[in-house]
């Protein structure tokens, strides 16, 4: 037996300006007739938007109509599992802002519901612009489906039906068109149509929003991909025999960078120029002080500064650039001579560089007098040590990332020893290269048991003695 639709109106609670709750209770034996339980009133506007419970808990349904006779009959509704379906009713939007908790599923509004375009921003706006007369004949010729407009922001996560008459099938199409999820026409209401009608606009809403939230995702992967190539260097090593290879991976999880950086150039001189840095910290402002300490050394680098002036400079540029003085960056700077055969090392708090070359295992480089990392003592001095590479060999730069991951489930960590004998066995597998950085990363990443925790860059720049 159809369901009456409570009227609000007719308690004092409505007229006190409160809406009150209402479910469909099962019918009292003998009678077939539901009842109308009243709910404890509610004192306190919810936040909006609302999003909508798990399809798991019992289906709600919202009606928001205003029908002066009180003559809008809602059939008796069940949903899948056979339970009926919960019903609320609301005379305006204002009630319905009030009676839409998160357990409310679907919304079906009457189209016939009054215009309140009084109350819109843009209404007023167009009036007092053009005149109220002009502002009517905007809303009345543009704004026939203003209810739902005001709906579909109050609720932008609901499932939306909309009821209206055989005669307004124009309009109903075109409020699917605005966003409703499907429209019923008033004198072909029954229960199955309704109830059906709810569980397909449920999951429909459901599609829609997984839908959106899939190309959310994928423009905003692609919009990071954009970030990161622009943020992360390109060699400038034209010109030079040099081959460059480089991998990156942030700490924090989803961020583009970290509080690592690294970058390489050539000079006019033919000096080949890296450096490699690790800013203290895991967080979006270390990230940027690594890009402006990263481009600060380009700058300066390629202005003729090299080893201890230019570490000097760096440490100026971090401590007014620093968000508070207890950030430091430790930095390893290598400067190759034109031949390739010898280069000046400069260390500031940061691990040696690992040096490999054909048929001698490799090995880390002298890290004797080195200077303290930057911003860590005024007027520091940062030696440079001139160190012999040979005709053939590759130059691995690295932060302490790669280094600090554990070995299994204890606490002994890799380590720079670990880490050497790492290298050396990818390097008697033949790998070189992109493939022996990838490989050193994924094979730290699996002794640690999982992702590493702390960011990690690694450079390698290879020298081949035709």
């Amino acid at each position: 037996m159809p369901v009456p639709v409570p009227r609000q109106r007719d308690t004092p609670a409505t007229e006190s300006g409160q809406a009150v709750l209402y479910t469909a209770a099962p019918a009292a034996t003998g009678t077939g007739v539901a009842q109308a339980t009243p709910q404890p009133p509610r004192t306190t506007q919810p936040p909006a938007p609302q999003t909508p419970a798990p399809h798991t808990s019992q289906l709600t349904l919202l009606v928001i109509e205003d029908d002066p006779a009180g003559g809008l009959t809602i059939p008796e509704i069940l949903d899948a599992d056979g339970h009926r379906i919960r019903l609320r009713t609301a005379r305006n939007l204002t009630e319905a802002e009030r009676l839409l908790t998160p357990d409310v599923h679907c919304i079906l509004l009457d189209l016939s519901l009054p215009d309140t375009s009084a109350r819109m921003p843009g209404a007023t706006a167009t009036a007092t612009a053009t005149g109220t007369a002009t502002a009517t004949a905007t809303t009345t010729a543009v704004d026939q489906l203003l209810a739902l407009r005001q709906v579909l922001r109050l609720a932008p996560h609901h499932a939306v039906l909309v009821l209206t008459g055989e005669d307004d099938a124009e309009r109903a199409a075109e409020a699917v068109r605005v966003g409703a999820q499907d429209f019923l026409f008033r004198d072909e209401l029954d229960g199955r149509l309704l109830s059906r009608a709810i569980r397909y606009a449920v999951e429909r809403k459901r599609a829609d929003i997984a839908q959106y939230k899939l190309a959310e995702s994928k423009l905003r992967a692609q919009e990071n991909a954009r970030l990161e190539r622009g943020l992360l260097p390109t060699p400038l090593l034209e010109g030079s025999d040099l081959r460059f290879a480089a991998r990156y991976r942030p700490g924090r999880s989803r961020a583009l960078l970290g509080g690592d950086f690294y970058d390489t150039v050539r000079t006019p001189d033919g000096t080949v120029h890296a450096m490699i840095g690790d800013v203290c910290g895991h967080g979006p402002d270390e990230a940027a002080l690594g890009v402006e300490l990263r481009i600060a050394w380009r700058a300066l680098t390629l202005a003729g500064l090299c080893g201890d002036d230019l570490l000097a400079t760096l440490q100026e540029v971090l401590e007014v650039e620093r968000p508070c003085e207890e950030i430091f960056a430790t930095l390893c700077t290598v400067d190759i001579a034109p031949d390739g055969r010898r280069a000046g090392l400069c260390l500031a708090g940061h691990p040696a560089p690992l040096i490999s070359r054909p048929g001698r295992r490799a090995r880390l480089l002298p890290y004797e007098n080195s200077g303290p990392a930057l911003g860590l003592l005024p007027r520091a001095r940062w030696p440079r040590r001139q160190v012999e590479l040979g005709g053939s060999w590759s130059l691995m730069l690295y932060t302490d990332g790669l280094i600090e991951g554990h070995i299994g489930e204890g606490k002994e960590r890799l380590g720079q020893d670990g880490m050497v004998d790492m290298i050396n066995r990818h390097l008697d597998r033949g790998l070189s290269g992109e493939a022996l950085l990838e490989a050193s990363v994924t094979e730290a990443r699996r002794l640690n048991g999982g992702e590493l925790t702390d960011d990690v860059a690694v450079v390698l720049l290879s020298r081949a003695e035709g």
